[in-house]
């Protein structure tokens, strides 16, 4: 039985997705002719192919005749797919930072910067090219073991299965909600006090790249607990109930809190000191990271945990933030990311 709250797709990074707006040019072309003209990287068969396949959008509506005609000013949203003769997944020696494996899982601590799964204009390079190198066996499991996505900029730790009965396992965990997941953010603005954000998650009605909350969306769930504050931001925990594409930047930025130096959610970043403004420019990602994880092991039945070390980048904007917030203090501040959620019977800790 399939659970709404899970689905593999709910982890895509929307590299996929390109959006554009018909140019006066294109007026009276048919779609498949200005997706020609407008996108000349693919062929038009394909183009062609990726309309009758619904994967082609035109003001917010599915079209599939590839001769509809053009008005000029419609917003097209393509959602490219790989040719299959292009994608055969091909093992690329990427390191990787492995914090455990066994015969059935690996865990992995993802930086930023690396795309998790294979996309458009990401065929190669990913975190699973580099998986099928280290672990040749995974070929034979479907998207080499993977089971869940981070964003491209959001660093911290994924489990992968090494066999198909351990990747059924997980997609039963994580429908389940038996897998806990716990981040670090750093949100603009002074979060008040702990909190639940219950709001339903679906494509930005306008802007199609982009998640939004929308009553029409999946149901979403994050909580968050307040860890330290600074002066103009707050370092937050976050854990997912649910699992949608970049489910914690929207709902920080639903309830105003977007996190710092998110390009896509947070519109209005404000200025702090010089510090914490370099420290931002550095950083250029979101203020986020996988800390924790917590699943139930495939084979043994046992509870496992493990915790990601915090990275530089992250690392260099909370102490940019502090200084700011406390000049005289040596000492960082002793805030405590751990909780009593877990009733582990095995802990792997690596800080």
């Amino acid at each position: 039985m399939t659970n709404p709250d899970f689905e593999l797709d709910d982890y895509s990074e929307l590299d996929e997705r390109r959006v554009l707006t018909v140019p006066a040019e294109c007026a009276g072309m048919r779609l498949d002719a200005a997706l020609a003209q407008l996108i000349p990287d693919f062929s038009r068969s394909r183009l062609t192919l990726w309309i009758k396949d619904g994967l082609v959008d035109v003001d917010g509506q599915t079209i599939t005749a590839p001769k509809h005609k053009l008005w000029g000013g419609e917003a097209l949203a393509v959602t490219a797919q790989p040719n299959p003769d292009e994608i055969a997944f091909t093992p690329e020696d990427i390191a990787l930072d492995v914090l455990y494996d066994d015969d059935a899982i690996i865990i992995i601590n993802k930086p930023a910067g690396l795309v998790v799964h294979p996309g458009s204009g990401n065929w190669s390079g990913t975190l699973l090219n580099a998986l099928l190198f280290h672990y040749p066996e995974l070929k034979t499991v479907p998207r080499a073991g993977i089971v869940h996505r981070l964003d491209k900029d959001t660093s911290g730790l994924m489990v992968v299965a090494r066999t198909l009965s351990a990747q059924n396992n997980l997609v039963q965990q994580l429908q389940a909600r038996t897998v806990k997941r716990h981040y670090l953010a750093v949100a603009q603005g002074q979060v008040g006090a702990d909190g639940t954000v219950d709001a339903p998650i679906g494509r930005h009605p306008r802007d199609r790249v982009k998640m939004a909350v929308v009553h029409t969306g999946k149901p979403a769930i994050t909580h968050y607990r307040v860890l330290e504050r600074f002066n103009a931001h707050t370092l937050v925990e976050c854990r997912l109930e649910t699992g949608r594409t970049h489910q914690i930047r929207v709902h920080m930025a639903h309830i105003g809190h977007p996190l710092a130096a998110d390009s896509v959610y947070n519109a209005r970043p404000v200025k702090v000191s010089p510090e914490v403004d370099l420290a931002l420019e550095d950083l250029a990602r979101q203020a986020l990271h996988a800390r924790k994880l917590a699943l139930v092991h495939p084979e043994t039945g046992k509870t496992m945990q493990w915790k990601a070390p915090i990275p530089a980048d992250f690392d260099a904007l909370l102490a940019a933030l502090r200084f700011d917030a406390h000049p005289d203090d040596d000492e960082d501040e002793d805030w405590d990311d751990d909780d009593d959620d877990h009733d582990c019977e095995i802990i792997y800790v690596r800080d």
